[in-house]
């Protein structure tokens, strides 16, 4: 994990230049990263992804990606949000910008996500049963269905943040 300027208050995920996925935890295995014998591999295929997120199948569910940018990423579980480092002095400021960001920002069209509990927030080329050696978060998610939305903020003059916000469909 990614550590800034001091002491951090929250993990942080970095990414090697591709996009960062969160995928179910029950079928990491079935993701193969840059890896594979296919003329597209997993790693690919998310690439592929245009906008801020998108959907792809894995296994018999679908994984979250983070694409446009491969900016550090961290989650708040108080705002139930990826919260994606583009730009910003310190990690202090970026954090106290996202209460204001949440509240100012233009979402993009929102996915329907529906999961089986926990996901693993990781660095797309890495094959999911290698994911837990490299940087990555667990994040505690409930089974069920889920709204993402997604957008870029600017909660300060030198301050940009990429958000993606996670909530239980019907909240």
């Amino acid at each position: 994990m990614a550590s800034y300027a001091g002491p951090s208050s929250v993990e942080w995920v970095e990414s090697g230049g591709g996009p960062l996925i969160a995928i179910p935890e029950v079928v990491l295995p079935f993701w193969t990263g840059a890896d594979g014998d296919e003329f597209a591999s997993d790693y690919d295929r998310a690439c592929e992804v245009e906008g801020l997120v998108g959907l792809l199948p894995v296994g018999n569910t679908t994984a979250l990606v983070l694409g446009d940018d491969p900016a550090a990423t961290a989650y708040l579980p108080e705002h139930g949000t990826f919260v994606r480092w583009c730009a910003g002095e310190s990690e202090r400021e970026l954090l106290a910008g996202v209460p204001a960001a949440l509240a100012g920002a233009a979402w993009e069209r929102e996915v329907r996500w529906e999961i089986p509990g926990p996901v693993v927030l990781f660095d797309a080329a890495w094959p999911g049963e290698e994911s837990t050696k490299t940087g990555h978060l667990r994040i505690e998610l409930a089974p069920g269905r889920y709204v993402v939305r997604a957008a870029n903020a600017e909660p300060g003059p030198e301050t940009w943040i990429g958000l993606v916000q996670i909530r239980p469909l019907g909240q």
